[in-house]
């Protein structure tokens, strides 16, 4: 069994970008992230079918659909909120193309590498912890899905 922590490419490219940025550069990374969250489809514009992240201190929903074999993440969070929203976004782009299966093997040690609790409170980092567990568990209901789907 491989012991050695899954990190997609694109994931660890942008953990490797905060890893080298200073403090001040980690929290405008942060910031450019968010604006990069694209807007929800039309379908999910009043969150229905979206699960609510109920530790992030922001309003944040998710949803994973499939596309073919691979996960697609829709996330909604308020531009209020910047530094979810630039993980959110992060999290969007890093999982981008993963199958479910994938997603769950994601290691959540790029949160710590990326050195985000240097700019971060506790209270944050728990949110931003939470937000991946919410996308975990989407990609796992995926899988139990398409198990059940099989006869």
């Amino acid at each position: 069994m491989n012991d050695s922590p899954f990190i997609p490419r694109r994931l660890a490219e942008i953990v490797a970008e905060f890893r080298a940025a200073s403090r001040e550069e980690k929290l405008e990374l942060l910031l450019e992230f968010s604006e990069q969250l694209p807007p929800l489809p039309p379908d999910l514009k009043d969150h229905q079918g979206m699960e609510q992240v109920h530790e992030c201190m922001s309003p944040v929903f998710v949803v994973a659909q499939r596309e073919g074999e691979r996960i697609v993440y829709h996330i909604d969070v308020p531009p209020e909120a910047p530094t979810i929203r630039g993980f959110a976004a992060i999290l969007r782009t890093g999982l981008e193309g993963l199958t479910p299966a994938q997603v769950l093997a994601v290691s959540s040690d790029f949160i710590q590498q990326m050195g985000l609790h240097q700019v971060l409170s506790p209270q944050r980092l728990n949110g931003i912890s939470a937000l991946l567990v919410y996308l975990k568990r989407q990609a796992l209901r995926l899988i139990e899905q398409a198990e059940t789907g099989k006869h």
